[in-house]
């Protein structure tokens, strides 16, 4: 379900640095978080989205998210974009 919703969006932020820049410049409507990703890589992602109220989904493969993101690599994280 989450991953039909990262390939319909029409913006996104795909990976960690540019999901936690769009998150600072108050643009994400949503985020994804790949499980299997290292928990290093994302927390801090995870804690900007609760602070800020933000919905973080978590999806269960790195690959497949970035896959859904329209990548050849995985993604540990993704964002959908307010227009």
């Amino acid at each position: 379900m989450s991953y039909e919703k990262v390939k319909q969006a029409k913006k996104l932020a795909i990976g960690t640095k540019q999901t936690k820049k769009a998150i600072e410049q108050n643009k994400v409507l949503e985020v994804f978080v790949a499980s299997d990703a290292d928990a290093h890589i994302t927390h801090s992602i995870v804690s900007m989205c609760k602070e800020r109220g933000i919905t973080v989904n978590y999806v269960d493969s790195v690959r497949e998210l970035g896959k859904a993101c329209g990548i050849e690599v995985g993604a540990a994280t993704a964002a959908i974009l307010s227009d």
